[in-house]
C-alpha cells in the first residue's frame, strides 16, 4: 500500500512539473472560418512578366483587397472587415506557387499578419491557390496572436482577370 501511495505521489509531482503554467493554459485555441464572395474581392495590382523560356511561364506581382462580409466571425472579440493579400508568384500553364502576405484589418484598426505559401493548380481551366500560413504577429488587442490561416481562392492571373470566391479558416490563440 505504501508503494502505491509513493507511486501516486510521484505521478502527481511529475504531472505538476510537466503541466504548462497558467499563461499557457489561458491560450485556448479558437477557430473561425468564413467565405468571401467574389464581388467583395478585387485586384489592386496584377502585373505579369513573361519569363520567355517556355510558353505561358510568368512571374507575377499582385495585391488583392477583400471586403469581408458582415457575418464574418469575430477574432478575439474584434470583427474583421478587410483582408489584404500582397505577394509574388510564378506560374507555368496556370500551375506553380506564390508567397503572399496576408493582413487582416479589424473594425477598430487592429491588424494581424500572416506569411503564406500557396500551391497553385490549373484543374480543367480553373486556377486555384491553396494557401497555408503562420500568423506572424498583430497590433493592439491582437498583439499576442499566434496560429495559422488556411484557405482556397479561385483566380484568373491574366491582366484584367477576375477573382472567385475565397474560403478561409483562422486557427489562433492570444497570449496573455
Amino acid at each position: 500500500m505504501k508503494m502505491r501511495s509513493t507511486l501516486v505521489t510521484a505521478a502527481l509531482l511529475c504531472l505538476a512539473i510537466t503541466l504548462p503554467g497558467s499563461n499557457a493554459l489561458a491560450q485556448q485555441k479558437q477557430q473561425v472560418s468564413f467565405k468571401v464572395p467574389a464581388e467583395n474581392i478585387k485586384y489592386i495590382v496584377s502585373q505579369n512578366v513573361e519569363v520567355g523560356d517556355t510558353p505561358n511561364h510568368i512571374v507575377r506581382l499582385f495585391e488583392v483587397q477583400a471586403r469581408l462580409p458582415n457575418n464574418t466571425p469575430a477574432i478575439n472579440g474584434l470583427k474583421p472587415v478587410e483582408l489584404w493579400q500582397r505577394g509574388v508568384g510564378e506560374l507555368t500553364e496556370g500551375n506553380g506557387s506564390s508567397a503572399p502576405y496576408f493582413i487582416f484589418v479589424m473594425e477598430n484598426g487592429d491588424r494581424f499578419f500572416v506569411r503564406n505559401v500557396n500551391v497553385i493548380q490549373n484543374v480543367s481551366g480553373k486556377i486555384s491557390a491553396t494557401t497555408a500560413g503562420r500568423i506572424t504577429g498583430g497590433t493592439g488587442r491582437l498583439a499576442g496572436i499566434e496560429g495559422y490561416v488556411r484557405g482556397v481562392q479561385i483566380f484568373d492571373p491574366r491582366p484584367g482577370g477576375s477573382l472567385g470566391d475565397g474560403q478561409y479558416e483562422v486557427e489562433y490563440s492570444i497570449g496573455k
